[in-house]
C-alpha cells in the first residue's frame, strides 16, 4: 500500500460518499484514463469503474449484442473469468490455443476457427477475446488484421496486463472494448474491482446504465432491458486513486523481479524464464513464469512446486486451458497442443511489490540447489 489510500476513504466517509458513485469513482477513472492515453493522449478512450474485470468483460459483451447461442472466440490459456461471461449470456465459448512466443491466441488458429465457425454455423463469431496471460501483450497487430477482414470486434482481456504496452499503446486500448482488474493480486488493487475501457463517451454512458441495473431515466423504477449492479464503490475507488500513486513503481518492480529471475534461472540447465519476443511486446511481468525440462533438470514442476513450499515459498502452475475444462467440456476448440505443453511443464514464481530483491536472490538459490 502507498500510505494515501487512508485518506481517499476518510474523505469518502466524511462527505458521507459511501456508495457506487462519488468523486473518488470519477477522479480514479479520470487517473486510469491519463494512465492508459498517455503523454501524447493520441489514443481517444473512457473508462467505466466496475467490481471486477470479469463484469467489464460482461458489460462489453453485453452491449455488443452477444446473446444466446451465439459464439463468441476466446483463448484457451486463461483463467475461467475470460470465458465466464460468455455463458452468462448464454453464448457459446469457442476456445483457440496459444503460439509458442507470447503464449497467447494463435493468429493462424484464429482464422482458422473463424472460417471453421462459418461453415458450421452459417455465421461468424460475434466477437474474439485475446488474454494478456502474465502480463505479456498477443499478437495484436495480426489479431486486429483478422478481426478487421470479417469485422469481428476485438475485446481485449488485458486484467493482468495494467502497465503493458504493445507498440507504444497501453494493453486494453487497441479493440473495441478493454478490461482491467484490480483484485487484491493484481498490479494495483481496490481490494476487488475492475475497469471497461471503451472508445467515447457514448459508450461510457451505455456501460454505466449495464452497470447499474438499466435503469430508465424516469422519476420512477423502470427497466427495458435486463441490467446488473456493478458499479464500483466510492470507498474501493479511494484505495485505487491511493493505489494509483505508486503504479509505476509497482510495474518497475514487477520488471526488477522479472530482470532477476532471468539472470539467475535462465543460465541453469533445463529452466528458461518467460520473456518478451521483442521490444514491441512491452509487458509489465505481472507474474515471471518458469518452464522447466523435465529431462535436463531433473524434476517435474510438482516437485519443484513441493521443494519450494517446503522452504515457505509458494508457487502455483500455469493456467490450466479452458478447453481442459470439465464445464466447457461441450465447447468448440481449436488446439495446437501449445498450452497443454506450457501447463505441463510451468510454474509462477513470488512476484508482487512484497517480494524483495533479497526474497528473489533465496528463491533463485533454492532453486539451484534443488538441481543439485
Amino acid at each position: 500500500m502507498s500510505g494515501n489510500e487512508q485518506k481517499y476513504i476518510n474523505e469518502a466517509f466524511e462527505t458521507n460518499w459511501v456508495v457506487p458513485l462519488g468523486p473518488n469513482v470519477n477522479a480514479f477513472e479520470e487517473e486510469l484514463k491519463e494512465s492508459l492515453q498517455g503523454e501524447t493522449q493520441a489514443n481517444p478512450i473512457e473508462v467505466v469503474a466496475l467490481s471486477s474485470g470479469t463484469a467489464a468483460i460482461h458489460i462489453a459483451l453485453t452491449m455488443l449484442g452477444v446473446g444466446p447461442g451465439d459464439e463468441v472466440i476466446c483463448q484457451s490459456f486463461t483463467f475461467a473469468a475470460s470465458a465466464n461471461p460468455i455463458a452468462y449470456l448464454g453464448a457459446v465459448p469457442v476456445f483457440v490455443d496459444s503460439e509458442a512466443e507470447t503464449w497467447n491466441m494463435d493468429p493462424t488458429l484464429l482464422e482458422e476457427a473463424i472460417n471453421d465457425r462459418y461453415l458450421v454455423t452459417g455465421h461468424y463469431p460475434k466477437a474474439i477475446i485475446p488474454v494478456y496471460l502474465y502480463g505479456m501483450p498477443p499478437k495484436m497487430d495480426e489479431i486486429l488484421a483478422i478481426a478487421k477482414k470479417y469485422n469481428i470486434p476485438v475485446v481485449e482481456d488485458s486484467t493482468e496486463a495494467q502497465g503493458t504496452f504493445y507498440k507504444g499503446k497501453a494493453a486494453g486500448t487497441l479493440g473495441h472494448f478493454g478490461s482491467m482488474s484490480f483484485n487484491g493480486n493484481k498490479m494495483i488493487t481496490t481490494s476487488g474491482g475492475g475497469a471497461l475501457i471503451c472508445k467515447n463517451v457514448e459508450e461510457k454512458q451505455q456501460a454505466i446504465y449495464y452497470a447499474t441495473q438499466a435503469r430508465q431515466p424516469k422519476p420512477y423504477y423502470e427497466h427495458t432491458v435486463i441490467g446488473y449492479n456493478y458499479r464500483l464503490s466510492n470507498v474501493s475507488a479511494g484505495i485505487g486513486r491511493g493505489q494509483m500513486t505508486i503504479l509505476k513503481d509497482h510495474v518497475a518492480h514487477h520488471r526488477m523481479v522479472h530482470k532477476l529471475y532471468m539472470e539467475g534461472l535462465n543460465p541453469i540447465e533445463g529452466l528458461r524464464v518467460q520473456n518478451a519476443p521483442n521490444a514491441d511486446f512491452d509487458s509489465s511481468y505481472w507474474l515471471s513464469t518458469l518452464l522447466i525440462d523435465q529431462e535436463k533438470f531433473g524434476c517435474e514442476p510438482l516437485d519443484l512446486m513441493e521443494a519450494l513450499s517446503l522452504e515457505g515459498i509458494e508457487s502455483r502452475p500455469l493456467w490450466n486451458p479452458m478447453h481442459n475444462q470439465p464445464v466447457f467440456k461441450n465447447a468448440p476448440s481449436y488446439t495446437n497442443g501449445v498450452s497443454d505443453g506450457l501447463f505441463k511443464i510451468g510454474l509462477c514464481l513470488p512476484s508482487g511489490p512484497m517480494v524483495s530483491e533479497e526474497d528473489v536472490l533465496r528463491i533463485i538459490e533454492v532453486i539451484r540447489n534443488f538441481k543439485k
